[in-house]
């Protein structure tokens, strides 16, 4: 059975920096894009950054282009997301997922990944 284990997140203060680590085993992890959502209270989950099974052309969501950035290590079935300049705005739940495809459609359809981390809080205080 596949499974996606996310790490990381917390609270900092807005100007700060948090990283996120999701870790998948149990599949050929370099047979899919992954990608990063988050969920604001109340809301659908929302696309914030999804990178090519290469860790090539990775794509982002305006609200976190030049603040956040995906990576991959194939070799270690791990993906990250290095967030910096926090905003109070930022605050939400963030999921790791495992695309269908091994490349990001750009197009933030939840079906479209097969596959969930359990999530993990960020929380960004003014």
């Amino acid at each position: 059975q596949v499974q996606v284990v996310q790490s990381g997140g917390g609270l900092v203060q807005a100007g700060g920096s948090l990283t996120l680590s999701c870790t998948a085993s149990r599949l050929n992890f370099d047979d899919y894009a992954v990608g990063w959502f988050r969920q604001f209270p109340g809301k659908e989950r929302e696309g914030v950054s999804c990178i090519h099974w290469t860790g090539g052309s990775p794509y982002y969501d305006d609200s976190v282009k030049g603040r956040f950035t995906i990576s991959r290590d194939n070799t270690k079935n791990s993906l990250a997301l290095q967030m910096n300049s926090l905003k109070p705005e930022d605050t939400a739940m963030y999921h790791c997922a495992l695309s269908k495809f091994d490349y990001c459609t750009g197009a933030w359809r939840q079906y479209e990944y097969n596959y969930w981390g359990q999530g993990t809080q960020v929380t960004v205080s003014a």
